[in-house]
């Protein structure tokens, strides 16, 4: 792994630079959160911007060196990540630009120019969403030396991919919406993250997760940050490979990166599936709790078998 990490400043620039951006927007929103009182939607008004500047710095950041990996398709892979990182940045002015105003930013369609900026933020989305699909299709034919490292970028890719995409269902108006838009009484919110429940009720602490109903943010969430979080599992078991023996085995670490990168798939499918049944992801139920017994199980079993080959092949590498 260490040797796919290369150099930072090949690293992607305006990727680089918009993460530069939001690193300085997260001081800005921790001071909004200290000055500024207002509440929207239950939840104080500089939240969202600091939640979003950290998700998108990391984003940029891990895209930034992903591209350094790729021997194919490298101009069309720097002017899609280019177009991205302008994307992410309109967005985030956007979401600021109505926390400004002390108005939503996402669902809100109460007024002509509420319900414009809505609507760029849904193109603006789409456009993300195929940019990445893009840079997906030019990692997954990338050859990478190191097996785990291999498993590990394309599946956090891929898994990356299908949780930004999870983020279209929240955009579609509710039933209660739709009546609303009939009987007269539309209060100009279309779409909602929460499901069985209003958007504003309680939550939990910093992440402001529905603590009530389901919460289409948490798939959408996790499901992202397969992006950092596979890539760096892999990490950490090359640098554990220097203690323990069984972990030198590029076979071994390999499936233990492959094992893993399914049971994350299995996670953000589980938390999906809870998430549209209305159900809190603290207060799951027995059929919930089943099925993450089931998940939990399969990985065990696919980490010994992972491990039974370090028995069999004690110093095998594919780096």
């Amino acid at each position: 792994m260490t040797t796919l990490l290369g150099r930072v400043s090949a690293w992607h620039r305006p990727m680089m630079w918009t993460a530069g951006i939001m690193a300085g927007m997260t001081v800005v929103s921790l001071g909004g959160l200290a000055l500024d009182d207002r509440v929207l939607l239950g939840a104080p008004i500089w939240l969202k911007p600091l939640k979003f500047a950290v998700s998108i710095a990391l984003y940029c950041v891990t895209w930034a060196w992903m591209l350094t990996l790729l021997r194919r398709g490298q101009r069309l892979a720097a002017r899609v990540s280019t177009a991205i990182a302008v994307i992410v940045l309109a967005e985030y002015a956007i979401i600021v630009l109505q926390v400004v105003r002390g108005r939503a930013s996402h669902f809100n369609a109460a007024t002509a120019f509420d319900a414009t900026l809505f609507t760029v933020m849904g193109i603006s989305i789409a456009a993300l969403w195929t940019g990445a699909l893009v840079l997906t299709i030019l990692l997954l034919r990338t050859e990478i030396s190191d097996a785990a490292a291999r498993w590990a970028i394309r599946l956090g890719a891929v898994v990356s991919l299908a949780g930004l995409g999870l983020g279209g269902l929240m955009i579609g108006p509710t039933g209660e919406q739709v009546r609303s838009m009939r009987d007269g009484t539309f209060e100009g919110l279309i779409g909602a993250h929460s499901v069985g429940v209003a958007d504003g009720g309680p939550g939990m602490p910093v992440t402001g997760w529905s603590t009530t109903g389901g919460d289409l943010r948490i798939p959408h969430f996790v499901g992202m940050h397969a992006l950092q979080v596979l890539p760096l599992f892999a990490l950490l078991l090359a640098v554990l490979a220097r203690r323990v023996a069984r972990l030198r085995s590029g076979v071994v670490r390999a499936r233990l990166v492959a094992v893993a990168g399914f049971g994350y798939a299995g996670l953000v499918a589980l938390v999906t599936w809870q998430a549209l049944r209305g159900q809190p992801l603290i207060h799951p139920d027995a059929r919930t709790l089943a099925a993450f017994a089931g998940i939990v199980v399969a990985v065990a079993a696919g980490a010994v078998w992972s491990l039974a080959a370090g028995s069999r092949r004690p110093e095998v590498s594919v780096a």
